[in-house]
């Protein structure tokens, strides 16, 4: 039986994407495709006329599958490319978002030598940020040991494990240090939201760090209340909102007394990041 090509096969998967009401079916699928192939994503048209393997064929099936159910792509190839380094992902932690990448970008733009980063996750921020600044040391926490786990092979794979320490903490609660830069991508979206998600997103990411319950903004509650008190003089405080909370979480700050209070809008003109200084 002649193998099939990577032409028809990416056509059906086309086709079976879109049925399945995924978004963006044909960009998803070259991307699948490519993670079955073993080519990077920008290199399958080279290699659309190819005959697929029995391997690659039966690996394409499956992460087709899979995606048609509305698993995201980076917990079915198991990586995400953030702020231009590609970070392990798991069904433990949140999917590294584009708008993230604000956040980072921000906390660069200032000097600092000791960073937290609250929530950490996947560890895209503080691995990012201290990637790109290499004399800085870091400390991830988390309340899941699963997803430090994820952090810590993150941290390994970046070269960056010598001045990365990761804790389990809720929040600051086992943290210890004064930091000049502390950040935060956390759990915002309110219950009543939850339902309206993309079953992408509803389905499979965890919850945990997805919404805190409420009205979304109890951990900016917590942070501006506990966060402060590690703060070295002059140093700042980054966290990740909804495009909705910037007033609130920008009054929660000031209320805690910090200072030089900014709503940081992201690529697509949305309030993504407040910002606040300590005296």
């Amino acid at each position: 039986m002649t193998a099939q090509t990577a032409t028809l096969a990416l056509r059906a998967a086309i086709a079976r994407l879109s049925e399945a009401g995924i978004a963006d079916a044909p960009r998803d699928a070259r991307h699948l495709l490519a993670f079955a192939m073993g080519l990077a994503a920008d290199r399958v048209t080279l290699h659309l006329a190819d005959p697929l393997t029995e391997a690659q064929e039966a690996g394409f099936a499956a992460a087709i599958a899979a995606r048609a159910a509305h698993q995201p792509v980076a917990q079915i190839t198991g990586q995400r490319q953030f702020w231009g380094r590609i970070f392990r992902v798991t069904p433990d932690v949140l999917d590294p978002r584009p708008e993230t990448e604000t956040l980072v970008q921000a906390a660069l733009a200032q000097p600092f030598t000791q960073i937290l980063d609250l929530g950490t996750g996947s560890g895209c921020i503080l691995l990012s940020c201290l990637a790109d600044r290499p004399k800085a040391l870091g400390v991830g926490a988390d309340i899941s040991s699963a997803a430090l786990a994820v952090a810590q092979s993150n941290a390994v794979a970046l070269g960056v494990a010598d001045r990365a320490r990761f804790v389990l903490s809720d929040w600051t609660d086992a943290v210890t240090g004064r930091y000049d830069m502390i950040v935060a991508n956390p759990p915002y979206i309110a219950a009543a939201e939850m339902a309206t998600l993309a079953p992408d997103v509803r389905n499979f990411e965890p919850h945990l760090a997805l919404t805190p319950g409420g009205d979304g903004l109890s951990p900016y509650r917590t942070i501006a209340r506990k966060a402060p008190a590690l703060m070295l003089p002059e140093g700042w405080l980054l966290v990740e909102i909804g495009p909705t909370q910037g007033a609130a979480v920008r009054g929660f700050f000031a209320e805690a007394g910090l200072q030089n209070l900014l709503i940081l809008q992201d690529i697509d003109g949305r309030d993504r990041v407040v910002a606040a200084q300590k005296g």
